[in-house]
């Protein structure tokens, strides 16, 4: 009998979402771009959801974020998650949203419109990307 703590459910990824996956491995996050309207995207897809293009490109995202929409789980649902956490949509500072956990606060502490930054977190064979807070751009001293 192991000691181990439970995995975490993992990603399915498929064709088009392997790209995000593999630089989230890399420790970096990027989106979708489409190269004829601009638009931004996730989760990446065939074409782009403005316009209908194919002709996408990968965007660079910086981290960067606001917590748009959340909610706390008080329940655990799988071994691999204990509860309390907080899953919260998050709007990225170049305007895709993602799906994401909010760690490294307590969960009474998140708030909408709150400042992210990116953490990377090792989960089973995957690296997830998860955010905690950071101060805001004029609050540094």
């Amino acid at each position: 009998m192991s000691d181990a703590a439970p995995t975490p459910p993992q990603p399915q990824p498929d064709a088009y979402t392997q790209p995000f996956w593999d630089a989230c491995q890399r420790q970096s996050l990027e989106a979708a771009r489409c190269e004829d309207c601009g638009h931004c995207f996730l989760p990446p897809g065939p074409c782009c959801p403005q316009c209908w293009s194919a002709e996408l490109s990968v965007c660079p995202l910086s981290g960067r974020g606001r917590v748009y929409s959340f909610g706390i789980y008080r329940r655990s649902y799988h071994p691999g998650l204990p509860a309390p956490y907080v899953v919260a949509l998050v709007e990225l500072e170049e305007g895709p949203r993602l799906v994401s956990n909010v760690v490294g606060c307590m969960p009474e502490d998140v708030r909408i419109d709150m400042p992210l930054r990116v953490r990377f977190e090792a989960s089973g064979e995957f690296v997830l990307p998860r955010f905690e807070p950071a101060e805001e751009e004029g609050a540094r001293r």
